[in-house]
């Protein structure tokens, strides 16, 4: 009887210990600490396994320029979302290493699975088949903790000083205007010794799910490691670490602990205090400064149209977290004439449409949200754009959407046919597009034949008029900043149309340039000079437009692309590199080699190039790309393209320019052209 509640006792403190051991990952371990799911595998050499290692060609490629990142690669159920965070004041260079390492160990503690998460000393890379973008994750955190124990009587101030440290990183963190969700702070808590803490979220989050986020870690902190010097929480959606050692090359900015605590949080209250009244003043100010631009209209205030098209009222004073509501305000009980031009569509209406959003009218999932099939009372068919009720980001695009797309109207841009904002709901009407997305039909193996070499002029040429358009003939000069395949859209009659203004902007003046310290956009059709140093211009736009080209008549993608016996690393280096030996014709799709002229599709190469161009001042513009597409300039000789930017992996011998100039006569038949402006 003894033996046997003896036995007893010992396995459940054997199960006990495995429990707690699992939970904290054998506290102690190196990295890296894998978290992988049971719930579904992908079977080698298919299709998802093709879209995972495609996002990891992504994620690492970015992490060369970028200590966050997150995107998708394939469609449909071969779609993989991933993402990847480096530790504070990491390198690019260590990061890009990590990503790297990441990348490869990610597929070795977890093989074939579909969804699974790794964490590195400098970086995590987390992907899954489906779509956890801007969403609080707290499951499975890991714990680490420091071998060496508090002394006793170091004991209190240590846990004084943690707290402290730990909550004004968490605040700054959290509240500071800053967008990468990372705060690091040092304090002294003894003479001869200080405590360095560090906190971070990935960069997708919400504030307040941030704050939640990393006060759980904080919790697991005390849990796990209550009694140690130092402690590491890796969880999905943050990361905390704090030691009493320099542990990320002194970047750590100081703070003062009090005698006493009192004494702190009478400073804490103050500070806030103050803050609250400074934010309070400047809200009235900003309120105040708004309404001497509203109007009356019908016993209701409104916000004059003609404001915003004079840029009186900029658009990026309206597209905030609250320009939904301003939407919603000046647009749904707007005149008549207005409702007729841009109607608001009610969300009973749209619920009638979609069958209640039904999943078998699902056409797909985009960045910020799914998009539904749905046919009005009328019988006009539509695709809705339905954002996620928890994306930040994509509230700001969603009134930028309306506002620019409003007053746009060219047969090459998609028609925008209404919009809903109600309580979480936020919706986008567009008319429906028959053929889906470009790169649906561009990259499948079976449906690219449907895209034979004149469709394929067509769709070049229909873009091409579409972003003219924007550019130059337009009421606003207008950006788009995220030109790519999967942002075409094709008609009954295949006829390209380009949507998503999520992301556009309106530039001023002749040359048309501005910056800016958020870079949004996709990776592969990203400009130099954006991708650097924030700077973006129509000739932005023309970059992306020469990747695209250069994706059409190839069939090839240029995020991914790979060719071992070329040394090529993009599509782009391997279009430069076939042009400098003369054989630009190997670049063509076999699904068009019949249907195409060896001239045309020379022009075509060449023309891509010269908008991939590193330095912004040698790419043509879209007025100068229409003449070049319609065969009208004349010129005696072409100039030759130089190394496009990103050409990555291709061998000193082609440094140098080796073929002759080309006449216009070798493109096209007839007269000389000049590519420069």
């Amino acid at each position: 009887m003894l033996f046997s509640q003896n036995a007893s006792k010992i396995i459940f403190l054997l199960l006990l210990y495995y429990s707690f051991s699992r939970l904290l990952n054998i506290v102690g371990a190196d990295p890296p600490y894998p978290l992988c799911s049971n719930h579904s595998r992908y079977a080698d050499n298919s299709s998802f396994h093709h879209s995972l290692n495609n996002l990891f060609y992504s994620l690492s490629s970015n992490s060369s320029v970028s200590k966050f990142y997150n995107t998708y690669a394939g469609n449909n159920l071969d779609r993989v979302y991933g993402l990847y965070m480096c530790f504070g004041n990491t390198t690019i260079e260590v990061c890009n290493s990590c990503i790297s390492t990441a990348s490869q160990d990610i597929l070795k503690h977890c093989p074939n699975r579909k969804e699974a998460i790794i964490w590195e000393e400098h970086c995590q890379l987390r992907y899954s088949n489906t779509n956890f973008f801007s969403t609080l994750d707290i499951i499975g955190n890991q714990a680490q903790r420091n071998s060496m124990n508090i002394l006793e009587p170091e004991r209190r101030r240590f846990k004084d000083a943690l707290n402290i440290t730990l909550s004004r990183a968490v605040k700054d963190a959290v509240y500071d205007p800053s967008p990468d969700m990372y705060a690091a702070k040092k304090v002294r808590y003894l003479k001869s010794e200080t405590l360095y803490a560090q906190v971070q979220c990935t960069g997708d989050l919400l504030a307040n799910d941030c704050n939640t986020c990393l006060q759980i870690a904080i919790n697991n902190a005390s849990s796990c490691c209550n009694s140690s010097l130092g402690a590491r929480i890796y969880s999905k959606s943050c990361y905390l670490r704090y030691e009493v050692y320099d542990f990320d090359g002194g970047a750590f900015e100081e703070i003062q602990m009090t005698a006493k605590n009192s004494k702190w949080k009478i400073w804490v209250t103050m500070i806030f205090v103050v803050s609250a009244f400074l934010a309070v003043t400047l809200l009235g100010s900003f309120v105040y400064c708004l309404k001497m631009k509203i109007v009356s209209h019908r016993g209701k205030t409104k916000i004059r149209w003609e404001d915003i098209i004079s840029q009186e009222v900029p658009l990026h004073n309206i597209a905030d977290p609250n320009g939904s509501e301003f939407l919603y305000q000046n647009f749904k009980a707007g005149d008549e004439q207005k409702a007729m031009e841009f109607p608001y569509i009610d969300l009973a209406s749209i619920h009638a449409a979609t069958d209640n959003f039904s999943e078998s009218n699902m056409l797909g999932q985009g960045g910020f949200g799914p998009v539904y099939k749905g046919k009005l009372s009328d019988g006009t068919e539509i695709a809705v754009k339905r954002l996620s009720s928890c994306s930040h980001q994509g509230s700001e695009e969603f009134t930028n959407e309306v506002l620019l797309i409003m007053k746009l109207q060219h047969k090459n841009l998609v028609r925008l046919l209404g919009f809903c904002v109600d309580g979480e709901e936020k919706l986008l009407v567009y008319e429906y597009m028959p053929n889906g997305s470009l790169d649906v039909s561009l990259f499948d193996s079976t449906k690219c034949a449907q895209l034979n070499w004149s469709r394929r002029l067509s769709i070049i040429n229909g873009i091409a008029k579409g972003m003219l358009y924007l550019h130059e003939d337009s009421r606003l000069k207008i950006i788009h900043r995220d030109l790519k395949a999967s942002n075409i859209l094709l008609d009954s009659n295949m006829d390209p149309k380009i949507s998503d203004f999520g992301m556009a902007r309106i530039v001023e003046g002749s040359e048309g340039e501005a910056s800016t310290c958020r870079l949004v956009g996709t990776y592969g059709y990203m400009a130099p000079e954006y991708a650097m140093e924030g700077l973006y211009s129509v000739k932005s736009d023309v970059f992306s437009f020469g990747v695209l080209l250069l994706e059409i008549i190839t069939g090839k993608r240029n995020a991914g692309f790979h060719d071992q016996s070329k040394l090529s690393h993009s599509l782009l280096s391997y279009a430069w590199q076939l042009w400098n030996e003369g054989k630009a014709v190997e670049l063509m799709d076999p699904s068009v080699a019949e249907s195409c002229c060896p001239d045309e599709f020379i022009k075509c190469v060449y023309l891509g190039l010269m908008c991939v161009q590193e330095d912004a001042c040698e790419r043509p513009t879209m007025s100068a790309i229409m003449l070049m597409l319609e065969g009208g300039t004349e010129s005696s000789t072409l100039r030759q393209p130089d190394r496009p930017a990103f050409s990555w992996g291709i061998s000193n011998e082609y440094d140098q320019i080796n073929i002759d100039s080309l006449s216009f006569d070798r493109l096209t038949g007839s007269s000389d052209i000049k590519a420069n402006e």
